[in-house]
């Protein structure tokens, strides 16, 4: 990793600024020293907390419908005029379908940039029966998962749900305390009223580690409002789906469930398939493991050392050149289709802004939205 040397100094900044969640690194901003880091990219991690007991299915909703738009507001961020990468993880906790011995808590999916895989886990979610116990998730997430050590990432538990914060083995208070050491910031957002959330300890759970409390009206459906741009973005997004080539036995796994979660976000309206299809068209949706467009483009595949039986039907026989020819080919015109998408928008956004009722939404994405910006 390639060294450099910084000045660094004290100041606080928003996350369209720059990120410095570590408070452990205040004395050395303050002091304004010359000191070596490394040069890393900045990092957004979200770990996404989810009750899946029976009277959730409105909270799991809103997290698969509202994937799309947290997505698409991250891709904003700046640090140091640098776009961070970001990476999701996915628990659910207290539904009597998973082992009681685990604290009915379980691992979904540990820290990705893969946003299909995300989509697809939100899906792949039900709800049953439950006994919640917060401290013993807040403490599996902050324990399990690969959570970055560097000053330039910003580190985010959100858990969300209806029943009392304090229920458990594991104390909620040691949770937080562990979690607050490890420079992570647990936001809680209750799932009823708001009052009823602090006097059963929810709002505590997050003033621990300095975070953010909100309450939430679950069962409110989303709201996707249309605009005159949808239909041409979406057919931009088929054409974007095009470019895409698939290498290896993961590639011709991953290029179906794309088009599945395609398929998902439409499910909910044709508005959540256009803002699929932004996201598609942002620097956070990258593929390298299984798209050799993306894994040329960030090094991750040499094609001169990739074996034949690797390449997709399309390019098999053909020669080097005329296989970096076809990638090149396919970068160009994808560049292309997600510039015109970013285009088309703006003046969606502008559109939709206008069109929309000006009210205080108690939605997840609000939620989670408004303590990533503080």
């Amino acid at each position: 990793m390639k060294t450099i040397k910084l000045i660094l100094f004290a100041s606080i900044v928003s996350l369209y600024g720059c990120m410095n969640a570590n408070p452990k690194n205040d004395k050395l901003l303050a002091e304004a020293t010359i000191t070596e880091i490394h040069e890393e990219s900045p990092t957004i991690q979200v770990a996404l907390l989810l009750d899946t007991s029976n009277s959730m299915d409105g909270l799991i909703d809103q997290a698969r419908a509202q994937l799309w738009d947290i997505v698409n507001e991250l891709s904003l961020a700046k640090c140091h005029n640098e776009a961070p990468s970001l990476s999701i993880a996915l628990y659910e906790y207290g539904n009597d379908n998973l082992s009681a011995r685990n604290g009915y808590v379980r691992k979904v999916l540990d820290f990705t940039s893969d946003l299909d895989d995300v989509s697809k886990s939100l899906f792949s979610l039900t709800t049953n029966g439950g006994s919640e116990y917060c401290g013993t998730v807040v403490k599996n997430a902050t324990g399990e998962l690969g959570w970055k050590n560097k000053a330039e990432s910003l580190k985010l538990i959100f858990i969300a749900g209806n029943e009392a914060y304090s229920q458990g083995n594991i104390s909620y208070v040691d949770a937080s305390q562990n979690a607050k050491e490890k420079g992570i910031t647990v936001n809680t957002i209750y799932c009823g009223n708001y009052a009823h959330g602090i006097s059963s300890y929810w709002q505590e759970g997050a003033q621990l580690t300095g975070g953010d409390y909100m309450a939430i009206d679950h069962n409110k459906a989303t709201v996707h409002v249309t605009s005159p741009y949808d239909d041409d973005i979406l057919k931009l997004n088929r054409k974007l789906n095009s470019t895409y080539v698939p290498y290896g036995q993961e590639g011709r796994q991953k290029v179906t469930v794309q088009r599945e979660q395609d398929d998902n976000a439409i499910s909910y309206s044709e508005a959540n398939a256009v803002k699929r299809a932004v996201t598609k068209s942002s620097h956070l949706y990258k593929n390298k493991s299984w798209d050799l467009v993306d894994a040329v483009e960030e090094e991750a595949v040499e094609l001169d050392e990739l074996k034949a039986d690797k390449l997709p039907e399309a390019l098999k026989g053909k020669s080097k050149a005329e296989i970096k020819s076809y990638i090149t080919k396919k970068a160009e015109e994808r560049k292309q289709l997600q510039e015109q998408i970013q285009q088309l928008n703006t003046k969606r956004k502008n559109y939709v802004a206008k069109a929309s009722q000006t009210s205080d939404d108690e939605s997840l994405q609000s939620a989670m939205l408004k303590a990533i910006k503080e």
